[in-house]
């Protein structure tokens, strides 16, 4: 499903194409880190490290993966 209209797609890949490969890899970087920062804001205060990391892994790449790298502490 899209929203985006065909010509304004158009217009957004070119811009994209515009870029340089450095500036693709920063503005991607830049997104992450966003992303990043917002599912940080989401999570209860008082998680300890291990904790934090392991929920933000489940938030960016599912609970079976996050369960793998990061198994639940009992």
């Amino acid at each position: 499903m899209s929203d985006t209209t065909p010509e304004f797609q158009q217009f957004v890949d070119a811009q994209y194409r515009r870029l340089t490969p450095g500036d693709r890899v920063r503005l991607c970087t830049e997104m992450f880190d966003a992303a990043r920062a917002l599912v940080e804001s989401s999570l209860p205060p008082g998680l300890s490290e291990y904790e934090r990391k392991r929920r933000i892994t489940e938030r960016f790449y599912g609970r079976e993966f996050a369960d793998r790298v990061f198994p639940p502490t009992r």
